[in-house]
């Protein structure tokens, strides 16, 4: 695939990437919505604080990572589009009790249920994986990544405008952000009937149990239950800040604590349920994957995205309390992080399509990002400060990058469970933020940027050690196993009873 193929909208492979990113556009523009907004917020509501507006933004990402598991598991059960659009639709309903609620346990709910919006990555990447060959899916999954998510920064580009310009008044916040649930529900059902699940004729392979995933080998079940208990256990740090904060007491975190350790056994009783009867039985070889790529991937996205994340909310106040900038002036330079987005993340696929081996550029990418970040903390005052939004730019260039290449992997892996590896690796993302953000607290910005180099270069070693050069990484389609014809013959043989 080349770059000049996303112009060729009559194809209905580039007309499906399209729909699809500008979907996952919206949902994010809407994931967004209030911090564009706060300050507006504060002057409209007389009983808000800025102590609130920190706590609606922990909210805010607290339940994107069970989320992103669940819509992982719906995806390989009733596919992309169903979900997409049921998505965009119900999460309307939050958007516009935050846009217009007047109390603070109304605001604090909403936004909380409206931080599950932020799965709505991994549904775009389901349905990318759908439409596009093995062999150009990085680029694909790339495009569709970098342009979807620089909804993020139309919000905080446009909003203020909106709420200012086109409605003005106290109220014009919430209607700036009632406007963008109302188009995003209306896009949510044209979605629906505007595209389908891959090309006519396609098979939507799906795993035998959406509850859970399958692996391999019982050492594998192992690997898999180890990995899957930080995801949801995760959230005990945001309970701890939320109780530091003084919003709720000790017996509430107990309660939130007790909550999330059921939430884990829950999880771990599913992994046992689904894959004890499949590995007594026998996985053929033909269906056998390695979970440590898994692994190692979910390792890439806490050390790229969830460095992404926990970066963009901390670099504008570094770069204007390190060289004594205007607010405006930082917020521009530090927007340059989420900008490469737009070019970087589409070519960390493209590299990863046209270098033909996907392990090497994905190590490639985690190795630049720990010297990029290592760089980073070297920065200071001394510094010329065209020099250091070089060295910003460039470790952007490197997380963006790392990002594409890393989906530009994952469907390869085992495509009927495509779903829910990619749901997995998402909230691996958003862990790293919440733990990189919580480290943030407690140290100065030189010493955070080592730490993220770290990070990154841990990922590089596990990466080194685990992932594995997909198999039908370069084919011209996915491979499919016996128990994929299974699984297909058992699903016809279904339908056919059931028409009589």
């Amino acid at each position: 695939m080349k770059v000049a193929d996303v112009f060729r909208v009559r194809n209905p492979e580039i007309r499906a990437l399209h729909l699809t990113w500008i979907a996952f556009f919206i949902t994010f523009y809407v994931w967004f919505n209030m911090a564009p907004l706060a300050s507006s917020m504060l002057k409209s509501v007389d009983w808000l604080t800025k102590d609130d507006i920190r706590l609606f933004a922990i909210c805010n990402v607290a339940l994107t990572i069970p989320a992103r598991i669940i819509v992982g598991m719906a995806l390989d059960r009733f596919g992309p589009r169903r979900v997409f659009s049921v998505l965009m639709v119900l999460m309307a309903i939050p958007a516009l009790v935050f846009a217009f609620g007047t109390t603070m346990m109304q605001l604090l709910v909403s936004r909380l249920v409206l931080s599950s919006i932020g799965a709505s990555f991994v549904v775009g990447i389901h349905m990318t994986a759908m439409w596009f060959k093995p062999r150009d899916i990085g680029f694909a999954e790339g495009f569709y990544a970098g342009w979807g998510n620089f909804g993020s920064a139309a919000a905080a580009i446009s909003l203020p405008t909106i709420a200012l310009h086109m409605y003005g008044g106290e109220d014009g916040w919430r209607w700036a952000i009632a406007q963008s649930a109302i188009f995003m529900a209306a896009y949510g059902v044209y979605y629906w009937f505007a595209i389908t699940d891959g090309p006519v004729g396609t098979v939507h392979r799906k795993p035998r149990k959406a509850i859970a995933l399958e692996v391999s080998t019982w050492g594998d079940m192992v690997k898999l239950i180890l990995w899957t208990i930080p995801l949801v256990g995760v959230l005990g740090i945001l309970v701890w800040r939320i109780e530091s904060m003084g919003y709720i007491g000790r017996t509430g975190a107990l309660i939130c604590y007790g909550v999330i350790a059921a939430i884990v056994v829950y999880q771990i009783i599913q992994i046992l349920r689904v894959n004890i009867p499949i590995l007594k039985k026998g996985v053929p070889e033909d269906d056998k994957y390695p979970f440590n790529s898994v692994a190692a991937l979910n390792s890439t996205y806490f050390a790229n995205f969830g460095a992404e994340l926990a970066v963009v909310s901390m670099l504008p106040m570094f770069f204007e309390e390190t060289w004594s900038l205007n607010a405006a002036a930082a917020g521009m330079i530090a927007a340059s992080f989420a900008f490469v987005n737009l070019l970087a993340r589409p070519m960390g696929g493209l590299v990863s399509d046209r270098m033909g081996n996907r392990r090497f550029v994905m190590l490639s990418y985690m190795f630049g990002i720990s010297i990029g970040f290592a760089l980073m903390g070297l920065m200071n005052s001394s510094w010329p400060l065209i020099i250091a939004v070089a060295i910003t730019v460039f470790t952007s260039f490197f997380v963006q990058g790392a990002e594409g290449a890393t989906f530009g992997i994952i469907p390869s892996i085992k495509r009927r469970l495509t779903g829910q590896i990619s749901g997995m690796a998402g909230a691996y993302g958003n862990v790293g933020a919440v733990v990189y953000l919580t480290i943030f607290t407690f140290v100065t910005p030189t010493q955070f940027f080592y730490i993220i180099a770290a990070g990154a270069f841990i990922s590089w070693v596990l990466c080194l050690m685990w992932l594995k050069e997909p198999e039908s990484g370069f084919a011209e389609e996915y491979q499919v196993s016996s128990v994929d014809l299974q699984i297909e013959e058992e699903e016809r043989q279904k339908k056919a009873a059931a028409t009589g």
